[in-house]
Order: C-alpha cells, then structure tokens, then sequence
C-alpha cells in the first residue's frame, strides 16, 4: 500500500436524527484529481470537511501517510490541516485586508505563534505568497484589497493561500458555484495546473458534469451520504446521471427533464468504490 494513500473507512456524519455521510469508504492514491459529484445535500461538503476535520465524524475512520487522522488532537491536528488544505465555495477572505496578507495567511500552521500575531512576516514567508500569486497571474493584485476583486479573482487568491500552506492535499468545496463560464475555467486550470505540476492530490465536489469529466481522473458520485457510482469519467453515462441526480440530470446534463422513478427507495450502487 502507498502510505501516502488517502484512506476512508466506513465514515459517517449523524446530525441528530440526520445522516448526512453513511459509511463511505475510499482510497485515494497520491497525485490524483478526483471529482465529488450529486445533487445538493448529498453529503460531498460533509465528506470533505471531515476529511479537514472541520467536522468530527459520528463513526469510521481516515487514514493518511501512517497516521490515524480521526484520532488527532492538537498541534497533530494543526499540521494535519497544514497537510490537508481547503479551499471553500465563498473564498472565506478577509476583504479589508490586501491580496498579499490575505495569501500569507496560510502560512500561520508554518511560523510561531507570536509572529502571526504581529503579521511579522518574513522575506521568504512574502517570496513565496507572491510566487503563488504570480503562478496564477495575480501578481499584480498583490496590494488590492480583496473586497474590490472579482469572484473569479477573489477564488485564485483563495487557491494561492491554500498552495502556501505547501499541502500534500487540496480539498476543494464547491469552488466554482458562484463563477461564470470564464471564471469557472481558469479556477478549474488553476486546481489542474497545482496537481498535474506539483503533483499535489485534489478532492474537488462539483455540480456541473462538463467540468467534472473534462478536469478529473476519477468521479465519485454520492447520493443520500452513499457513494453509488466510483470509476473513470468515460464511465459515468446517461443511465448513472439520472440515477445520481433525478429530476437535476435534465440541468447538469442540458437534456429534457425526466419524471422522477416512482420507487422512493435508496439509489442503488452502480459499482462499489475502489483503490485507483
């Protein structure tokens, strides 16, 4: 086994009488650009940040690198979400600040605690916040505030903050629901070029099917908390979209809508999840 493998094993999410995520169970290799697909409330923001450990799971396990994540406390749990970067659907930046000190934020799990403080930055702290934003053609906004940015704009500084944090992972959370067509591609070209050139893994939940096959090596599709389709995007055909997203398909995949299957019972597995 890789131990650079990102491990879930049986993972659930209960809020209240509510289950949100219902024993998921993945592998995913190092270096790889996987899609979370489904329609709204289908458990991909849960998963995603269980696996940061924003939200603690009810039951199972994550596993990375050796080291059980689930069980992390502490400054273990700081450098696990050094390791393990998110970037989120609304940026999460602070618009009164500059582009600059926004991107440097991701350096405080990497400097002491009294430097962040005082925003003490160093000069190598500073080369590397402008080298990701000059990566992303942001250079030039690096004394900006972020509140007069544009969204596609405001969502590269988000990545560059993320990639400062020099993380082994990227989960991204729904980071082109608010961005129009341009934007939603050179966000999406931004999360490819991080993975294909830097090697670093990419876990991205997505809405549109076009970009999902277009960016990913692998589609995880979830329905109810479960995962029911796992495989290549060539494999995710009509059949499976309509069983993923019911009356939805006919949007994300710009067909005429379908009635819904009379059947209210769970969706069925297309294929059971697997190590790529």
């Amino acid at each position: 086994m890789n131990p650079q493998q990102l491990t879930i094993d049986q993972l659930s999410k209960r809020f209240g009488e509510t289950t949100a995520v219902d024993r998921v169970s993945l592998t995913v290799d190092a270096g790889s650009f996987v899609g979370v697909i489904g329609r709204s409330g289908a458990g991909k923001s849960t998963l995603l940040r269980m696996i940061n450990r924003l939200n603690d799971p009810s039951s199972g396990s994550i596993r990375y690198d050796g080291t059980v994540v689930t069980d992390l406390q502490g400054q273990d749990l700081r450098q696990w979400r050094r390791n393990c970067a998110m970037v989120f659907q609304q940026f999460n930046l602070i618009g009164r600040l500059d582009v600059l000190t926004n991107v440097l934020m991701g350096r405080l799990t990497s400097v002491p605690t009294w430097r962040s403080l005082l925003t003490l930055w160093s000069d190598a702290d500073k080369l590397a916040a402008l080298e990701a934003l000059d990566r992303f053609g942001m250079a030039d906004f690096a004394a900006q505030r972020c509140d007069q940015l544009s969204g596609g704009q405001q969502q590269r500084v988000a990545i560059c903050r993320a990639l400062v944090q020099q993380p082994k992972i990227i989960l991204a959370d729904e980071p082109i629901a608010s961005l129009d067509p341009r934007n939603t591609q050179v966000v999406m070209d931004a999360l490819a070029s991080i993975n294909r050139d830097l090697g670093i893994t990419v876990l991205c939940n997505l809405h549109a099917l076009d970009v999902a096959r277009n960016y990913c090596d692998r589609l995880v599709g979830m329905s109810a908390g479960r995962v029911v389709f796992d495989g290549a995007p060539t494999e995710l055909t009509d059949a499976v979209v309509q069983n993923l997203y019911g009356l939805e398909a006919a949007q994300v995949m710009h067909l005429p809508a379908q009635p819904e299957p009379h059947s209210a019972t769970v969706l069925p597995f297309v294929r059971p999840a697997h190590t790529v």
